[in-house]
């Protein structure tokens, strides 16, 4: 997905959607009037959340609207819970929180390039579902390069979320669970983007 200007994006949806924007230079915009908006209707609003997710994850709108429709199809689980299911445990997002990329953007370039492995399987799709069980790591041919070459310092302090552990020794991740919703810690509002897709 292209992203475009991120600080004009970051202007109109809010600055916690890339991880670059919150610097003195987007302080020193963020209070200059934009010129397009979304307003402030129910559909405005709606769609201001749904593009906040979209571009939180890097998805395009038809890939999105599809993790939509599946989620909502779901019926072993909750709507938002089955979208934020299917929106958490794509592989690059699970590089991206396993501190192995900067961003999700640079995750999603890492997975396409085949530097990573899923249960010793090259994977080259970035949208890839991880499931319980599986084991990540970096492609050997990938272990010296300079992007992984000191894989083991950047990631010894990384927090990652409960349901991915990485053993430093062995130099491998593995997902022990599924991510649980917690509305709040989520910088968009899930039940809104469901409204827009049902209308």
């Amino acid at each position: 997905m292209k992203i475009g200007p991120r600080y004009k994006i970051a202007r109109r949806l809010g600055p916690d959607i890339f991880p670059k924007t919150q610097s003195a230079k987007y302080a020193l915009r963020a209070g200059k009037p934009m010129v397009k908006g979304y307003g402030r209707s129910e559909f405005g609003l709606q769609l201001k959340e749904k593009q906040r997710a979209r571009f939180f994850y890097g998805i395009g709108e038809r890939q999105f609207a599809r993790y939509v429709k599946n989620a909502i199809a779901k019926k072993t689980l909750r709507d938002d819970e089955a979208l934020h299911l299917l929106l958490e445990t794509r592989l690059d997002n699970v590089i991206y929180r396993l501190g192995f990329a900067p961003s999700r953007q640079a995750a999603r370039q890492y997975v396409s390039h085949g530097h990573f492995t899923v249960n010793g399987v090259r994977v080259t799709i970035p949208s890839y579902a991880v499931s319980t069980g599986d084991l990540i790591r970096v492609r050997k041919g990938s272990e010296k390069s300079i992007l992984f070459s000191s894989l083991a310092d950047k990631v010894r302090d990384h927090v990652s979320p409960g349901w991915l552990r990485f053993d430093l020794t062995k130099g491998e991740a593995t997902v022990v669970g599924m991510p649980r919703l917690v509305r709040t810690e989520l910088p968009f509002n899930i039940g809104a983007i469901l409204e827009f897709y049902r209308r």
